[in-house]
């Protein structure tokens, strides 16, 4: 059976950095397929698709990388267990309006991707069998580092449309390059938050912060720079590296990859020149 996320440890000398690609996955295990509607081409266009190519040189960085193989439209590995409403699952409360929680009932198109509401029972099936197990090796993840180096950087890596769908506050507008989305400056440090753009308007990309995204789940829950935990949610506009209509790769595929390894060793870097946090 295939593995529904992959843990891949460092094939060089090992830094602080976890990087965990939570949506670049297409997979849909058979046991939650008759509870789908949404066809092939929609789960590829809502995915973070070749994220998790493009960061496959983060180990060779002495990063930990964690890769979901899984459909967001299953799982949703960004989004918190208890982000459900009651047109999602029978008996959720009923606000607030939940269409793309932890479980997506709605495409990014507005187009239903769950059959029906799901009961209790469906939805936890799906959160043991693959929601908690990521989050419980994350969290190992992220434990490991504190361990061995006192501190941790979590970059969440994702990528996003290039320009605003309908159902956004930016609809048919053109997105930056790169957005860091750190709750206004709140789950990294300043100096890690930096990094990032920085190595971006190095390369000639054009940066911007929290707009549209702030950064989800992960980089909320874990974004503890008092505990030394300092999480950034990275995402790259898909024009950079894919053929958005097309669904494939671009001719940029290989320099994108460059950065994305370039930025986990400069956030390694980084990392190791961080005060640690006093621990009683």
């Amino acid at each position: 059976m295939e593995p529904l996320f992959l843990v891949s440890e460092p094939r060089a000398a090992e830094t602080p950095v976890v990087v965990e690609v939570p949506h670049a996955g297409t997979s849909v295990p058979p046991e939650f397929a008759g509870e789908l509607l949404a066809p092939a081409r929609a789960i590829a266009r809502d995915a973070d698709l070749f994220v998790d190519e493009v960061y496959e040189g983060a180990c060779d960085e002495g990063a930990t990388l964690i890769v979901s193989r899984v459909s967001r439209y299953v799982v949703d590995l960004n989004r918190a267990e208890t982000d459900v409403d009651a047109e999602t699952v029978i008996g959720a409360p009923a606000a607030p309006r939940a269409p793309r929680g932890v479980v997506w009932r709605l495409t990014t198109d507005n187009e239903r991707s769950l059959a029906g509401p799901l009961t209790r029972a469906q939805l936890d099936a799906r959160l043991d069998r693959i929601w908690r197990p990521y989050h419980a090796a994350l969290a190992g993840a992220i434990r490991s580092k504190l361990e061995r180096f006192g501190v941790c950087v979590l970059l969440a890596g994702h990528s996003m449309p290039s320009v605003g769908r309908s159902g956004h506050g930016d609809t048919n507008v053109q997105r930056a390059d790169v957005v860091p989305g750190t709750q206004g400056r709140t789950t990294a440090q300043g100096s890690l938050i930096d990094v990032v753009e920085r190595h971006a308007r190095d390369a000639g990309l054009s940066v911007r912060h929290d707009e549209p995204y702030r950064g989800g789940f992960t980089t909320r829950h874990w974004g503890r720079p008092s505990q030394g935990i300092h999480a950034i949610q990275v995402e790259i506009a898909r024009r950079l590296y894919m053929d958005e209509a097309a669904l494939v790769r671009g001719q940029a595929f290989p320099a994108v990859q460059k950065f994305a390894r370039q930025l986990v060793r400069e956030l390694g870097e980084a990392a190791a020149r961080l005060d640690r946090p006093h621990r009683a």
